[in-house]
């Protein structure tokens, strides 16, 4: 009977010296996601690693489970990769977030004033004229982020005289929107909600024609009949949270916990902003976040306690 009581004991140590190792992407919300995790797990005795990965290589990790959690999966930019691996069973869904979508193109309002007709997409074909660089060849600049999108094809399927200036983060963006606001100019750029730009730069979304799965997959689909992505992005998606079987498997109360984390658009948009506006680190909004909060996530977590 010892000798078994020693064995469990082993083996409840060993659990819990393996770390959770959670997935950091590059803008600040998925960030600051991963920090509260980290924060919250320490404080239950869990030892914590960060693995730092661009989107498109986190998926393997997950599926050969050497990464256990990415907290923040897009469907706009993600869906179908997350798709694939669901089906497949290379990864577990823990949940979506109170949380309503959105990632495409974005301008100031102050650009409404020179592209009369916005936020329709038409305008656009009217007006690119404002948006050409001294390097673009007369063609009016889209600056869109580091993440998979079909930018390109949806600029020849609508016939839009435009090309993709792509910037290598979030960071980068803000930068390229900063310095445009400050002298006027016109300017189209990624953007996405929640974010925390809408709660410092008024503007809009370019309403391109209503997202369908046929307007990737059917040419026929839409106003173009010859080519695919003749639509935007959706308009409303989901915000969800993902692990490795591993995690499931070894961290049962920490997924369940984690299936009952919730925040809502307000919430991750203030959050942002502490990082991109008053330029506080993302683990430092973490652990303001966890001391503030500390009844609501130990409501859901506190049977994880070791």
């Amino acid at each position: 009977m010892r000798k078994l009581c020693l064995l469990l004991l082993i083996f409840h140590s060993s659990l819990f010296a393996t770390p959770v190792r959670v997935l950091v992407n590059d803008w600040s919300s998925q960030q600051i996601l991963a920090n509260i995790a980290e924060q919250v797990f320490i404080r239950l005795g869990y030892e914590v690693e960060f693995i730092n990965v661009e989107v498109d290589a986190q998926w393997y990790l997950l599926k050969s489970n050497k990464a256990d959690l990415q907290l923040e999966v897009w469907q706009g930019t993600m869906e179908e990769k997350y798709t694939q691996l669901l089906n497949s069973g290379g990864l577990v869904d823990l949940g979506t977030y109170s949380v309503a979508t959105r990632e495409d193109w974005w301008y100031p309002m102050y650009v409404k004033d020179a592209c009369p007709g916005l936020p329709d997409w038409r305008a656009l074909r009217k007006c690119h004229d404002i948006f050409v660089r001294s390097d673009s060849r007369g063609k009016g600049v889209y600056v869109a982020g580091p993440w998979e999108k079909p930018d390109r094809a949806r600029i020849k399927a609508l016939g839009l005289n435009f090309v993709v200036k792509q910037v290598e983060d979030d960071q980068a963006l803000w930068r390229e929107l900063a310095n445009a606001t400050a002298q006027q100019q016109a300017i189209l750029i990624f953007n996405w909600t929640p974010n925390w730009v809408g709660s410092v730069y008024s503007g809009e979304f370019v309403e391109f024609p209503v997202h369908s799965k046929a307007c990737e997959e059917d040419a026929k689909w839409g106003i173009n009949a010859e080519l695919p992505y003749d639509c935007g992005n959706p308009r409303s998606g989901w915000l969800k949270k993902v692990s490795s079987n591993r995690f499931v498997e070894l961290f049962p109360c920490l997924a369940n916990g984690l299936r009952q984390f919730d925040l809502t658009n307000d919430e991750i948009e203030s959050l942002s902003a502490k990082v991109d506006v008053e330029k506080q680190t993302p683990k430092q909004v973490a652990q303001s976040w966890v001391i503030e909060n500390r009844a609501r996530w130990h409501a859901i977590f506190n049977k994880c306690k070791q």
